[in-house]
């Protein structure tokens, strides 16, 4: 099941700054841009560092010299000062689950993309990420159908019955085996945008049923007969 990935919702006109860009002015640029953290890049866009909020507060107080029972402010700290380096950063083909959870772990709010070489392409926040959420009920529902019953249990979809509402998918019906009603109920919880799964499928009967079914195996009412032995002599 194919996940959608970050380059299907990262942005790229991005706020950047160099390694000698002065502490005010990436204060500004964060306040104009309405962002809360900018990539520091090299000149040939190479990211080697991202300054955040929290690495310019922490600055402010890192910063500062005692003078005459004063603190004066170090006003010439730069970017390369101030950053978190290295850089935690995505490739563009990364899935946006994987995105959601580096970003969780990381507790960061944005992160770079990067192509295989380490240039900056993008950056992906957290709400680029939690925009999956917001995909339509009715386009969940066709993709759960085409996606898991079709696709993956090789189902005829009009088997079942699937109800998204505000995210959240109903599965009702019928497939052959315990296992498949696990396995549809994993797969719907994989779909970009499935919030949570309430699986009220059934199944049709046990494996080893099947089996019998289809004559994988014959249940004797009587003790089979058994070959008897060969005692040598002429006929």
């Amino acid at each position: 099941m194919k996940h959608r990935e970050i380059r299907t919702v990262m942005t790229t006109a991005v706020a950047v700054v160099r390694e000698d860009t002065p502490f005010k002015d990436i204060v500004t640029l964060m306040a104009d841009n309405h962002v809360s953290g900018v990539p520091v890049i090299t000149e040939d866009q190479l990211v080697v560092g991202i300054v955040s909020e929290s690495d310019l507060l922490h600055g402010t107080t890192e910063h500062r010299k005692p003078f005459f029972g004063r603190h004066q402010e170090q006003r010439h700290a730069t970017a390369a000062d101030l950053m978190t380096t290295p850089a935690v950063c995505v490739h563009p083909d990364t899935t946006v689950a994987h995105a959601a959870k580096l970003l969780a772990e990381e507790g960061v709010r944005r992160v770079p993309v990067v192509d295989a070489d380490g240039h900056l392409v993008g950056i992906v926040s957290r709400r680029d990420v939690l925009a999956v959420f917001l995909r339509p009920d009715h386009e969940l529902r066709e993709e759960i159908l085409d996606e898991v019953f079709r696709r993956s249990l090789w189902m005829d979809p009009t088997e079942v019955s699937v109800e998204v509402t505000s995210g959240v998918a109903t599965l009702r019906g019928q497939v052959e085996t315990e296992a498949l009603v696990d396995i549809a109920g994993s797969l719907t919880r994989g779909i970009d945008g499935v919030v949570d799964v309430h699986n009220l499928l059934t199944f049709q009967r046990e494996v080893d049923r099947m089996d019998r079914a289809h004559g994988r195996y014959v249940e004797f009412d009587h003790e089979p007969l058994k070959p008897m032995p060969h005692r040598g002599g002429t006929s």
